[in-house]
């Protein structure tokens, strides 16, 4: 892992240019790492699962 991988992929997260997964992968670290990663910078982590009922449009 490099330290420059980690920051350029901070950045693209938080821009919304990549996913956490993304973000794992450009970084070269796993997905619960790079989680980690920008919890311990601040950063909010968008929710990636969708849920499994919308009660707005379930009847």
């Amino acid at each position: 892992m490099r330290q420059h991988a980690v920051v350029a992929a901070i950045s693209l997260y938080q821009s919304g240019t990549l996913t956490l997964e993304q973000a794992a992968g450009y970084a070269g670290v796993t997905p619960e790492t790079m989680h980690k990663r920008l919890r311990g910078k601040g950063v909010d982590v968008r929710e990636t699962t969708a849920p499994a009922s919308d009660p707005v449009t379930a009847k």
